[in-house]
């Protein structure tokens, strides 16, 4: 198990804090793996300095992908409309109804 420290910035901070995100979308140009601790150094880019925050959380599953990855699955011109987006997935009680918007 290693610790990886990294900065983010305090809006991001503040959603994984209140528990409201829960992943974190990173360039991969460090190495980090399932069960490693990932501390999070909250950084003012505004005063482009620590405000003295820092959160601790244990790395779940990793997912890496090169261009070659994405663009098996869309084109370059539409991950540049579209961007892309990560999805937190978390168990739920019930099975979603049809139609249901959750």
């Amino acid at each position: 198990m290693r610790r990886v420290e990294k900065r983010l910035w305090p809006d991001g901070f503040q959603r994984v804090l209140d528990g409201v995100k829960t992943y974190e979308l990173r360039l991969g140009d460090f190495d980090i793996a399932e069960g490693d601790v990932l501390v999070l150094k909250e950084w003012d880019p505004t005063t482009a300095a620590y405000t003295g925050r820092i959160l601790e959380r244990t790395v779940g599953h990793v997912g890496k992908w090169t261009d070659a990855d994405l663009e098996m699955y869309w084109k370059p011109e539409q991950i540049k409309q579209h961007g892309l987006q990560a999805i937190s997935l978390l168990p739920h009680s019930a099975p979603p109804r049809s139609g249901d918007k959750r």
